[in-house]
């Protein structure tokens, strides 16, 4: 054994657990507007309701994701009740598991050491743990995924049917939570690699056909529940439009009709958009990815070609996405453990080798550049707690560029987590609790006694996913001013408005009380004015809460 390997064995424990450990904080942040707002809105409606089949987003029928992820939001919920914790730990749990099916893919593929750094990288690359705090379907649907491949890898090798059973249900799994192009991610290394081998017979070998079947029968619930909230009712207007197919949205238009962009939901595509997101996203481990997918071109010996399962998956996946219409940052997750373990074996490779010495002096100007990013942005923004933040930051700067190891793995492992845990304390603990409080949905429906669950709450000019979900029932949303007109008939009852428009009905006569005047920015779309303390308040608007008597 390599004393690089004694070393790795010797300090993974304690890595991976800080990783897993860095992740945590972001469970019990306020949830983030608006996809994850709205998905834990669509939960809490079937929680609500008892119905687990029809889907309610915005006011209406909803058709665009399907019901995986809701449904799981949904068991937590009646597990832990309709709070933000109980949205984002099922999905955490599945980022758990997603770091297991990495190292042993990794581990079967090509061997422990490669397994321990993959999950390591994996942990706590940016957008991964981006996506345990603000969570959509990525945690999903990235391990279902890798789960699958690893299943199918297991199934080829030895022909257990049990794994086929496994392969087919994950797969399943990772249809129902984002449609059926995720079987071009499963499946498309498979092909590559059969096609490289010569191996003909793997596309009529029966377990495969067998497995495929699997897929349909354990998509059932899906399509029945497409099928019953609007196959059967073509008189429902869904995107401005009746006789809408649920199944055939499901099979062609949200996946198919996106990337021709000649679906109902359409978007303007940049051919190289995931190449600069890919090196931010995947930060702090960017320049190994890099260095590690040059290496894999150029200088690579062991051209095994089983391995091209993951390496064709990435590049398939990688491809479909820049051609695609529809774009955004958080779609290139879903292959981050591959990313990974294709770093991993650079790293691992190099681990006895000088090329590792200028990785880790990359390293280290990453940690003093995000070190100078995040001073940066605690001077200007002004947030609370700035000279807590600022020493955390600079003795992780600290220990991150000064702190050396004889192993020059170790070296670059450890500069990598100093930057991971210098991002993730200032995000969670100061950033992120700084930009939510700007939710002014969320301030508002705090202000809603429990006890008034049963009290009609709407919502009329401005409207706030996080108002819907944290308020104690449902909220009606108001479109004109003919339903508020009704709505106030119903006195005594909540309504979340604009100032401009609060104003106004309480100069037309309506009884109401201002119960509070939360302050409101779109924090996912950050701009210069907001971000310096001295001109937000230039780029700040004001909601209403009334109290109508």
């Amino acid at each position: 054994m390599r004393e690089a390997d004694i070393v790795l064995k010797r300090n993974f424990s304690w890595l991976l657990a800080l990783g897993i450990l860095l992740n945590i904080p972001g469970l019990f942040l306020d949830i983030m507007e608006p996809d994850g707002a709205l998905y834990a809105t669509i939960a809490k409606h079937i929680v609500l309701h008892h119905d687990w089949i029809n889907l309610f987003g915005d006011g209406h029928d909803w058709l665009d994701k399907p019901h995986f992820p809701f449904w799981m939001a949904a068991f937590s919920y009646k597990l832990l009740g309709i709070n933000g914790f109980a949205y984002k730990l099922p999905a955490f749990l599945f980022w758990l598991g997603g770091l297991w099916y990495t190292y042993v893919t990794a581990r079967d593929l090509f061997d422990d050491s490669v397994a321990r750094i993959s999950v390591l990288l994996y942990t706590v690359a940016l957008h991964s743990t981006l996506a345990n705090f603000d969570v959509r379907a990525e945690p999903y649907l990235t391990t279902c995924i890798i789960a699958s491949v690893w299943h199918m890898l297991v199934a080829y090798r030895n022909g257990n049917f049990w794994h086929v059973v496994a392969a087919a249900f994950f797969a399943a799994c990772a249809m129902m939570t984002k449609g059926i192009f995720v079987l071009a991610t499963i499946g498309g290394g498979w092909v590559i690699f059969w096609i490289m081998t010569r191996q003909w017979k793997q596309f009529v070998n029966y377990k495969w056909w067998i497995m495929a079947v699997l897929c349909l029968v354990f998509i059932i619930p899906e399509l029945y529940s497409l099928y019953v909230q609007f196959d059967m009712h073509p008189e429902k207007v869904v995107f401005g439009r009746t006789n809408v197919s649920g199944i055939r949205f499901f099979f062609w238009d949200s996946q198919f009709g996106r990337f021709f962009n000649t679906g109902p939901i359409k978007g303007s595509g940049n051919k190289l958009f995931f190449l600069h997101t890919t090196l931010w996203a995947f930060l702090p481990w960017s320049a190994g990815l890099v260095a590690g997918i040059a290496y894999l071109i150029g200088y690579d010996k062991n051209r095994d070609p089983a391995r091209w399962i993951i390496y064709g998956s990435a590049l398939v996946t990688f491809v479909l996405f820049s051609l695609s219409k529809f774009q955004l940052p958080h779609y290139i997750v879903i292959i981050f453990p591959y990313l990974a373990i294709i770093t991993a074996y650079f790293i691992d490779q190099q681990a006895e080798n000088s090329v590792l010495k200028h990785l880790v002096k990359i390293q280290t100007v990453l940690v003093l550049l995000l070190g100078a990013i995040i001073l940066w942005l605690l001077y200007i923004t002004g947030i609370g707690h700035t000279i807590t933040a600022a020493t955390i930051t600079l003795l992780l700067v600290l220990a991150g560029s000064v702190i050396k190891f004889k192993k020059r793995l170790l070296s670059f492992l450890f500069k990598g987590y100093a930057a991971a845990a210098m991002m993730y304390v200032f995000l969670f603990f100061f950033f992120y609790p700084f930009l939510l409080e700007y939710q002014s949905g969320r301030k508002a429906a705090g202000l809603i006694p429990v006890r008034d669950r049963h009290v009609p709450v709407g919502a009329y000019g401005a409207f706030s996913y996080t108002f819907e979900f944290y308020s104690p029932g449902d909220v009606t949303l108001l479109p004109d001013h003919a339903r508020l007109q009704h709505f106030l008939d119903k006195k005594p009852a909540y309504l979340f408005t604009s100032a401009a428009l609060g104003d106004s009905l309480i100069r037309s006569g309506v009884k109401a009380d201002i119960l509070g005047k939360p302050a409101y920015y779109r924090i996912t779309k950050l701009k210069p004015n907001f971000l310096n303390d001295k001109k937000r308040n230039e780029t700040l608007e004001t909601r209403y809460l009334l109290y109508i008597r």
